[in-house]
């Protein structure tokens, strides 16, 4: 069975930072490409930003490229989002998937983590 616990969130100012992590179990991890999504307030899921599943190529949303970054350690079966430079618009909670992109299932994914953004 596919596991996947996120952590590492919560209230942060405009212009800090955080840093959240993915336990994931179940799946061979050193061979899935990853995903992290977000849900914001009153909004439907929203692609994040994926990773291959060796950690050389990685793509974002135009709405965080360039203040996030994602990340993986496979020895310990970990998925990384650092966060900097946050905006209100951030606000929401965030999700790690299995898969890609274009293939991630948003039924297989974890309770998720609030991370909200406000002075």
């Amino acid at each position: 069975e596919v596991q996947l616990v996120e952590s590492g969130g919560g209230l942060v100012q405009p212009g800090g930072s955080l840093r959240l992590s993915c336990a994931a179990s179940g799946f061979t991890f050193s061979r899935s490409a990853l995903t992290w999504v977000r849900r914001r307030p009153g909004k439907g899921l929203e692609w994040v930003s994926s990773v291959s599943s060796g950690g050389g190529s990685s793509d974002y949303a135009d709405s965080v490229k360039g203040r996030f970054t994602i990340s993986r350690d496979n020895a310990k079966n970990t998925l990384f989002l650092q966060m900097n430079s946050l905006k209100p618009e951030d606000t929401a909670v965030y999700y790690c998937a299995k898969g890609g992109r274009l293939d991630y299932n948003p039924q297989i994914m974890g309770q998720g983590t609030q991370v909200t953004v406000s002075s």
